[in-house]
Order: structure tokens, then C-alpha cells, then sequence
């Protein structure tokens, strides 16, 4: 068997690796195999790579390939140890933007190479028009995904403020810089020069740039989902110029999935799909939007465990706050010392709760929380009206009734859980402040709602700590000892 027939059985190999860890990813239980298989997958591909490409470069190159893999596999498993999970939006952004950014020196790269040898080099003579196609495209793909991811990311870490960015004629501004390209790709593909180069990677970086700025910070679990996409397109397109079939169907893989990811949650928060690959659906919050709407009422940890003590059932509805206070372990401590009690305890998670897929269901279940009592928005939101107490930990936007309430909010017709129709909810919060979306939130209004300001983790203890190891259950009964705030 030649080396290049061993090298293609090992990209099939692991293509099939990465399929199954899709697969195995899509489900709780299969989650630890999926990432092997992913591991596997990627550690043969790169095994393939070297020895493949030992076969026909000098030594000083295979060098070079090494010590980059020795290099990034030093920085992905320090930053794995390091990263909190609260950190996890932003560092898959930022890794988004390095299969960008390594899009567009491939295309750059490629077209050099056809430019310095012509139909000498790799690309047959009546090829070039193609391969020119592909180069322009992939460019064009890598560098929104790279300045997008980048945006992203100062968004998340909170570097730049969540808010969108509303230039004039924010559309038409999109729209043009689409337009635009088809001329250019059509222009370059008869005429290639490297001024055309220039320009389609400059304006893809300031579409990219301006393509995620206009979304508002409450969407944002969309763009990271829609950049994962994109990046995955672009690793294809790298792909084709390198001749890579695995990379062609790692990508495609990658693109497909997030696209698909995308419009789930497009559908889970009422947007349109079209409308987050053209960007800037995201709608200025009005001004005030941390002015409070009423009075609200305060209470104290003891006050919430008696609260809880003589509850029928409690449902827990996390979100990002959660994440931040690191709460999740007090979190379970405190469902397993209310189930003992027999109260019945739920979790409803929000399908974009946190800034990222999944995010309250991998630290829940880092935290040992029963699978089976962790309920997706649809499976709980029925349920609520029979509910003695909520308690909603760090959540803001996926429980507000303006959602269903208010036809100007910036997140009308955005499904939420459906928290205000229990008994009593109870809200941690830090402050009054308005959510990540920038929309003050009614329910902290509402006659049935107080507030239990303070650190997430801190608050959970202290109830914990009033609610003591031997209390016995004892009957539902509304909430006691509140006091008036502003």
C-alpha cells in the first residue's frame, strides 16, 4: 500500500470518527464517547498529515509541522485547564476566529502559488478559473468569519458593550457588500489581479466586523452557534485548495451542523434564520431600560428556606448569573436535601439560557444533577401554574414576560419560561439592573416575585445553611416575612 492509499484510508477512518462523535455528542449519555472518537479522529488525521507530507518535503518543513503541533497542543491543553466554564463563549469565538483567520492565508497562499508557477505548478491550465473561484471565495468566507468571531468575543468577555450597532442603512451597508462580492468573484475568476485580492479581503474583514456588531448581546448564543458554522464553511473551502478530502468533510460536517444548530435556536427564540446570516437582527434596547417599573419586594436566605420548607414543588430555572457565581454545586446540594424533604424539584432550561448551547446542562451535570429531572423549556413551561415556588438563579431575558406581554420589547414573540404564573418565584440577582439584552425585566414587579440580591453561590448557602440537615417537610403556604424595596 502506497503512502498516499494509506493516507486517504485514514482520512475515511476518521472521517467516520467524527461522524460518530457528532453522534455520540447528541445525547447526555454518549457525550464522554463522542469526544473520544472526535480525539481519535483528529489525532489520525494529523498522523496522516506529517507522514504524508514526509514523503515529499525536506526535513526543515516536516520540522516546522512538528513544532507547530507541539506549540498549539501546549497552548489548547494549558487554556482547557485554565478556562473557566464561564469562559467558554468567548474562547470558542476566538478559536472560531483562528480557522478564519487560517482560511485566508490558505487562499492567499494558494493563489500566490498559481500566480508564481501558472499551469506549471499543481492547477491545470483549464483548471485555473476554477481554483481562482475557490481561492476568492474561501478568502471571502475565512475573513468574516475571522473579524465576526473577533466582535464576538469582545462581546462576550464584555470588552466592548453588548448593545448592536446601528449605522445608517445598516442592511443596505450588508446587501452592498454582498453584491459586491459576486461582482468581484465574477471579475477575479476572468481576471485575476492582486488589487481584487486586496480588496474582496478588506471588505469581507469590514462585513464580518459589521455583521456581528449589529447584533444585540441577547442573541448572541445564535452568532456564536451561526460562527461555528462559518467556520466549519471555511475549513471546507480551505479544503479544496489544499486538496484535502478530510478537511472538505470535516468542514462540511462543522458548517452543517452549526447551520442546523443555528436554526433550531432561531426557531427556540421566534427569529429568522436568513435573518442572522444577513446579520444585524439584533434591535437597540430603548433608552431607560434599567428604570424600574414599580416597587419590588426583598427577601432574605432564611426567609427563602422557610419559603422552600413547606413548598409542594420547586422549579429551578439557571442562567448565565448561575454560571458566574459558580453556583451549580450549592445548586445540587440544595435539590438533594429538598428531595429528601419528598419536594419535588425540577430544573426548566431556557433552550438559550447562558451564552452558549448547552451551557446550564453541562454545568448541572458537572454538578451531579439528576439527568431526569433536567427539563427543556417545552417539557416544563406547562407546569409552572402548579408550581409552589421558582427559584430563578442568574436568569434575566429567558424568563421575561415582556416576551409574551409587551409587542414593542425588543425580544417580543421570544418563547420564555413562563416562571411569574407559579405560587411564588423568587429571583437572585446581583441588582436591579436590566439583563445581558438590555431590557428591564416586569417580573421583578410582580406581586408574586421577590428578589434575593447578593452572590448566586453565597445566597444558595445561606439557604442551605436555614434550612439545616434535619428539618422535616411541612404544607405549601405563600411567602412570609418580605419587606418592601425600591
Amino acid at each position: 500500500m502506497t503512502s498516499m492509499t494509506a493516507s486517504r484510508a485514514a482520512d475515511l477512518v476518521a472521517a467516520l470518527l467524527f461522524v460518530l462523535s457528532l453522534a455520540g455528542l447528541s445525547q447526555h449519555r454518549t457525550s464522554r464517547a463522542g469526544v473520544v472518537y472526535g480525539i481519535a479522529g483528529m489525532a489520525l488525521a494529523l498522523v496522516a498529515t506529517v507522514v504524508v507530507s514526509a514523503q515529499s518535503v525536506s526535513a526543515g518543513p516536516i520540522a516546522l509541522i512538528l513544532l507547530a503541533t507541539v506549540i498549539g497542543a501546549a497552548l489548547g491543553l494549558w487554556r482547557a485547564r485554565r478556562v473557566e466554564m464561564t469562559q467558554m463563549p468567548e474562547l470558542i469565538a476566538v478559536l472560531h476566529s483562528f480557522v478564519g483567520l487560517a482560511a485566508v492565508l490558505v487562499g492567499w497562499n494558494s493563489y500566490l502559488e498559481v500566480e508564481a508557477h501558472g499551469s506549471r505548478g499543481r492547477i491545470a491550465a483549464d483548471l485555473t478559473g476554477i481554483h481562482h473561484a475557490e481561492v476568492f471565495i474561501g478568502v471571502f468566507i475565512g475573513a468574516v468569519t475571522f473579524t465576526g468571531s473577533v466582535v464576538a468575543y469582545l462581546k462576550l468577555s464584555a470588552r466592548i458593550k453588548s448593545r448592536p450597532l446601528m449605522l445608517p442603512g445598516k442592511n443596505a451597508l450588508n446587501l452592498g457588500a454582498l453584491a459586491a462580492f459576486v461582482v468581484l468573484t465574477v471579475w477575479f475568476t476572468v481576471s485575476p489581479s492582486l488589487p481584487l485580492m486586496v480588496t474582496v479581503t478588506v471588505l469581507a474583514l469590514a462585513l464580518g466586523w459589521h455583521l456581528v456588531a449589529s447584533i444585540g448581546g441577547g442573541d448572541m448564543p445564535v452568532v456564536v452557534s451561526m460562527l461555528n458554522s462559518y467556520s466549519g464553511w471555511a475549513a471546507a473551502a480551505a479544503g479544496f485548495l489544499l486538496d484535502n478530502n478530510l478537511l472538505i468533510v470535516t468542514g462540511a460536517l462543522v458548517g452543517s451542523s452549526g447551520a442546523y444548530l443555528s436554526y433550531i435556536m432561531c426557531q427556540a427564540m421566534n427569529r429568522s434564520f436568513l435573518s442572522v446570516i444577513a446579520g444585524g437582527f439584533g434591535i437597540e434596547a430603548p433608552p431607560g431600560g434599567d428604570q424600574e417599573q414599580g416597587e419590588h419586594r426583598e427577601i432574605r436566605a432564611h426567609e427563602a428556606a422557610e419559603l422552600l420548607a413547606r413548598a409542594r414543588s420547586v422549579v429551578i430555572t439557571p442562567g448565565y448569573g448561575m454560571a458566574v457565581a459558580q453556583a451549580q454545586h450549592p445548586v445540587a446540594e440544595l435539590t438533594r436535601r429538598l428531595r429528601e424533604r419528598g419536594i419535588e424539584v425540577r430544573f426548566g432550561v431556557h433552550p438559550v439560557a447562558g451564552r452558549l448551547p448547552g451551557h446550564m446542562n453541562v454545568l448541572l451535570a458537572e454538578a451531579r444533577v439528576p439527568y431526569d429531572i433536567v427539563l427543556e423549556m417545552d417539557e416544563i413551561n406547562d407546569d409552572f401554574a402548579d408550581t409552589s415556588v421558582v427559584l430563578v438563579i442568574g436568569a434575566n431575558d429567558t424568563v421575561n414576560p415582556s416576551a409574551t406581554e409587551d409587542p414593542a420589547s425588543p425580544i417580543a414573540g421570544m418563547p420564555v419560561l413562563r416562571v411569574w404564573e407559579a405560587e411564588q418565584v423568587v429571583v437572585f440577582k446581583r441588582s436591579m439592573a436590566s439583563g445581558y439584552a438590555g431590557v428591564q425585566n416586569p417580573l421583578f414587579f410582580r406581586e408574586n416575585s421577590s428578589m434575593l440580591f447578593g452572590d448566586a453561590r453565597r445566597s444558595v448557602e445561606g439557604i442551605l445553611q436555614a434550612l439545616g440537615p434535619e428539618a422535616g417537610p411541612g404544607p405549601a403556604a405563600p411567602a412570609q416575612g418580605v419587606t418592601a424595596g425600591r
